[in-house]
């Protein structure tokens, strides 16, 4: 605790809280779904708005939670009808946003930052600002989720019963695509762009050993989350290592230990 008397660590602990109830909430529907690549498309086309924020000077955070909804936003509209299958889509879209990210970094003719952060993440690094953006954007899922949660439980478990049931089907993945994006800016936070995926699925794939209802799973999940975060975050202070390659590390040894004597 006396740890807490420095800001950043503060900030750092706060932002584990939020990014803890975006996993909790968007990681679980994410795992039950089995929609963890399309997630992990729209985390790589992230990269895009943090090139085009770098190269027009605003903060690349702000630039790539724009770049990223309005890619969910296509997506979520255009990809049922291409006539191409949805997992090469994605995987189109997932090398076109990073390739985007490139293009606008090697243009940019001021200073860089380090990418570093963007692609593997420093929770350490955390402002107040980035904060209240992180609040804002749980507040949003958090409201869409309570406002829609029958809905996107409809769609999760059987999406074609939905649409007969009169849901619209279509207008509920798009949000529940817009969800994820905003999860995935959350998380660059913490663990950066390319492992954002483990963040989002290994607490829900740990949390449903121990209970299968959607909620409890979400509560146990957020539980997780927030306890690797911590964790993580104090393994790497002590031991000078990088914070977000650290949580990720852990989260999957406790993965592997819980699958371990779950299967034992």
């Amino acid at each position: 605790m006396t740890l807490l008397q420095y800001e950043f660590l503060r900030n750092a602990f706060i932002a584990g809280l939020l990014i803890s109830l975006a996993c909790a909430v968007v990681g679980t529907l994410i795992v039950m779904r089995k929609m963890v690549y399309l997630a992990g498309g729209i985390a790589h086309i992230a990269f895009g708005g943090v090139g085009i924020g770098i190269f027009m000077g605003i903060n690349p955070v702000y630039s790539a939670l724009a770049f990223s909804l309005l890619s969910a936003f296509g997506m979520g509209l255009g990809l049922k009808r291409l006539k191409i299958s949805e997992d090469s889509a994605i995987g189109v879209l997932w090398a076109t946003g990073m390739a985007i990210g490139a293009l606008f970094v090697g243009l940019t003719k001021s200073y860089v930052p380090d990418l570093m952060v963007y692609l593997f993440g420093n929770i350490l690094l955390v402002s107040p600002s980035d904060i209240k953006t992180m609040l804002i954007l749980d507040g949003i899922i958090f409201l869409l989720t309570r406002g829609l949660w029958k809905e996107l439980l409809a769609v999760s478990f059987d999406p074609d019963f939905a649409w007969v049931c009169g849901v619209k089907v279509r207008f509920i993945e798009t949000i529940f695509l817009i969800m994820v994006a905003a999860s995935c800016v959350i998380l660059i936070h913490a663990v950066g762009i390319v492992l954002v995926l483990a963040l989002l699925t290994i607490p829900t794939l740990i949390s449903r050993h121990f209970y299968r209802g959607l909620k409890n799973m979400m509560i146990l999940s957020g539980l997780f989350s927030f306890g690797l975060i911590m964790a993580g975050l104090a393994l790497s202070y002590f031991l000078n290592l990088p914070s977000g390659a650290t949580i990720v590390l852990l989260s999957g040894i406790v993965f592997g230990i819980v699958e371990i004597f779950k299967r034992s």
